[in-house]
Parts: structure tokens; sequence; C-alpha cells
């Protein structure tokens, strides 16, 4: 690391994955470290935690940014308890930093594992134990045979080597990277303002477009819509299932985390593939095998695809023939309908279709409410000239938000390095004068990451599989 010293004098830990460490520190494996906690709750409600590698442990919470405790078990009877400073590990996801300290003390799944720390200080550990080498090597130690259903027990989690430095030296470690990542996170939190600030100049521009057209002095009428307003006097509005085929994904195995229906040809698009692609779909995470394609349905490169669960109304335009699962649905304009004009207009619509979405069925949307609202629609020549526009005046914006995004990408790899350097070994952050950092600084340093929607869905299935 830039700027920061290393040790004197280093040894070989004899480890081959960790390599050397300053030379009077020590190993002890996790056995002498932890030891597992499994005291179970006895009421029916309780503070409910959650792990994940985004967020470490968190209260759990209801979606859409509710700060409501997430309500959906009927009873936390039988949960395990996490005391405050307690570990807690989701052992079928350790193997991607799904493992933590905990700040409060709460009820989690009983399908985690909860550890009590016999000696150290906790929070050196949970930077030390979800840094590179130990993700890697609790994944080496993970035992599965896909990656998907990789477990990490606690006989093999104890077999761990753990750096140990002195009490004093754990302790001056956590402050300093306390510091170091609350500066980073205040720079993340900016630029995530920034990029929210843009998008929503850019959603000014589109709603102006595909609900008012081009020329400001064009006289008006209304549409009969409360969303739309007044339109152009020659333009119509039309019910969705009008003027586009609406298709709803399949996947009608359950579990959908089944390791049986994966690593295939076929690609799966999830939710957060939607959420996450922009105008396009370009890329993908998941495939299916012949089995998994069997419960699912394929649909055809072109098709405009929205979420409707989890994170509702997001859309994107496939750019390759995928599967996916009934949280999506996919639509196929009619004749003298744009693609893009479609998904412009259901981009301008995202509030519509959250407003639509049934609190008594989880927020779902289903295809019969999408199809009867109604969208304003142009000729066709008009259309076109819309999509262009929007895409000329909004050019500038995209390129800002790429520019903001690989600026928290660069710096969020930074602080995965420096967290690794500093938790090894590597440097030497004794004499470091560090300022006190305010403790809701602290708190949030884990909860500064945003987690996607699909990571989320995934941790669900775990968590229910268990």
């Amino acid at each position: 690391m830039a700027n920061l010293p290393i040790y004197d004098k280093y040894k070989d830990s004899n480890v081959t994955w960790l390599g050397k460490i300053p030379a009077h520190w020590e190993l002890r494996r996790a056995k002498y470290i932890l030891r597992e906690r499994d005291e179970r709750w006895q009421d029916a409600k309780g503070n409910l935690l959650s792990v994940s590698q985004y967020t470490g442990v968190t209260n759990r919470r209801k979606k859409e940014g509710s700060k409501d405790p997430d309500t959906r078990a009927e009873s936390l009877v039988g949960y395990k308890v996490a005391e405050t400073n307690d570990l807690v590990v989701n052992i079928m996801l350790a193997w991607n930093g799904s493992l933590g300290v905990s700040s409060a003390q709460g009820v989690v799944s009983p399908a985690y594992c909860v550890y009590k720390f016999q000696d150290g200080v906790p929070w050196y550990y949970h930077n030390l134990l979800r840094c590179t080498q130990y993700r890697s090597e609790i994944k080496r130690r993970s035992r599965g045979v896909v990656e998907s259903r990789l477990r990490i027990y606690s006989d093999d989690l104890f077999r761990l080597q753990l750096i140990k430095p002195s009490e004093e030296e754990q302790t001056q470690i956590v402050r300093f990277l306390d510091w170091k990542t609350a500066q980073i996170n205040k720079f993340i939190r900016n630029k995530r303002r920034l990029i929210e600030l843009l998008k929503e100049q850019k959603q000014n521009i589109i709603n102006q477009a595909v609900t008012r057209g081009l020329n400001p002095n064009v006289k008006l009428k209304p549409s009969g819509v409360e969303w739309i307003g007044d339109i152009p006097e020659h333009w119509d509005v039309r019910r969705i299932k009008t003027v586009t085929k609406i298709l709803r994904g399949k996947f009608s195995h359950r579990p959908r985390n089944d390791a049986s229906l994966y690593d295939g040809i076929f690609p799966f698009i999830q939710t957060g593939d939607v959420a996450r692609a922009g105008k396009f779909i370009v890329g993908y995470k998941q495939t299916l095998n012949e089995k998994g394609f069997f419960v699912s349905k394929q649909f055809p490169k072109g098709t405009l695809t929205m979420t409707i669960a989890a994170n509702i109304g997001d859309v994107a335009i496939l750019d390759f023939d995928a599967c996916f699962p009934d949280s999506i649905v996919g639509f196929v304009p009619i004749k003298n309908v744009s693609l893009e004009f479609l998904y412009y207009t259901f981009t301008a619509m995202k509030k519509e279709f959250l407003k639509e979405a049934p609190v008594n069925t989880q927020g779902n949307l289903n295809v019969e409410r999408i199809g009867a609202m109604s969208i304003p629609l142009p000729d066709y020549d008009t259309q076109w000239a819309l999509v262009d526009n929007i895409e000329k005046s909004s050019a500038q914006i995209d390129q800002t938000i790429f520019r903001a995004e690989r600026e928290i990408e660069l710096i969020s790899e930074y602080r995965t390095r420096l967290i690794s350097d500093v938790v090894t070994g590597k440097v030497d952050v004794r004499g470091i004068d560090v300022p006190d950092v305010a403790e809701e600084d602290i708190l949030a340093l884990d909860v500064d990451a945003a987690e996607p929607d699909d990571v989320i869905e995934d941790k669900e299935d775990m968590d229910n599989a268990g």
C-alpha cells in the first residue's frame, strides 16, 4: 500500500496460502479462538438478523428500502441466538464472504452457525475472515459438489489457521480500518448521490419525451390517464395488452437453487440481471442444463423484459436468447410499435408499476394488471424520433454516470486490498495516529455497500433450503 510502512522483520507462516507474516505475530487454529454458540430463541418475536458478503450482519429489513423490520417469519422460536460481538456464518455462502461479527443482539436463521470469541478482538477477526485470502481458503475447505451448494462446517472452520497479532495491535488495526473505510465509504455515498441525481435528470428527459413529444407548442388533449396527463392531440392512448404480446417467465421447480438444474448451455436471467443491465442485457451469471431448461422457458433475442417481483418495474432488452423465471415477464410489440419506444415508456412508468403491485401478494405484479395499464402512443415515425432524441439528450448524462460508477468500483477494490494488506501484516499501521470515528459511522461501514436484489433472493433461497 502506497505511503504505508512495512514491518521490520517477517517470518514464514508455514501456511502456503498466507506466505510471510510479521515476525512477532502468531498463528492459532480457529478452535482456540472460537466456540460454537447453539442457544435457541424461545419467543415468537425478536430482532431478526441477516448476514451477507455485502452488508455483514445487519437487521433484516423489508425490500424497497423500508426501515421496518422484516416480519415474514411467523415465529422466531427455535432460531439461533447471536449476542453482540458474536461471529455469524451463513454456512452455505461463507465461501463468498457471507459471515461477520454482529454489532447487536438478535436471532438468526437455524441454518446459520454462531460463534462466540474466546480470545482476541472480534472486529479484527471480522476483517480477517472476510479478506480475500481467507475467503479463498474457506471456499477450499467447504464441502459440496457444485459452488452453489458448498457448506463450511464447524469442524472444518475450526481447523483454519488464524493470524493473531497482540490484542493491542488488533485494536489499532480495527481503529485504523474504521477510519480509512469511513473515508472511502463517504466518497462512495457522495458518488451514489450524484448518480441518483443524474438518473433523475435522465428520467425527466424520458418522461417529457414519451408523454409530451418534442414540440413544446403542440396542441394537447386530456389522456384520461392520471400518470400521463395531457398528450399531443394526434397521439393515442392504448392498453399495454393491445400493443404487445406479454409472455410470462417460467421456473416451476422449487427450491430455485437446486444445483441439479444449473451449469448447462442455456443462459438464465434473474431479476438482478435486469436491474443492472441498462438498456440491454448483454451478459449473464447463470446457465441451465437440460433439466433446468425443461422447467423454464426460453425467450428470443430482442424481448423486452420486466421484473415483477423483488425490484419491481425494472426493464431491459435481451441481447441473446435466454430463459428467465416467473419473476420476469417479456414483451414482444406488435407491428408499428417500436421496441425501444416501449422500453422508454415502461422506464417512465416505474412508479406506476410499483403502485399496481398489491401488498397482499408480497408486492408481486401480475400479467393481467400490466396488460390493463395504459400508455401514450404516437405514430411509428414519431416513436423513433423520440427514441433518437432521448438517447442524444441523455448521452452526456450516461457518460457521467459511467465514470462515477467506475470510480466507485476502483475505490471499492482499493478498500478490499487495503483491508487485506492490513489484517495480514503486509503493512504496519502501529505508528499511525488515528482520529476517532463516530460510532454511527463505524456501524454503517458495511451497510454502505448496496446489495443487489438477486443476491438477496439467492440468500433467502439458501435460508429456506437450510
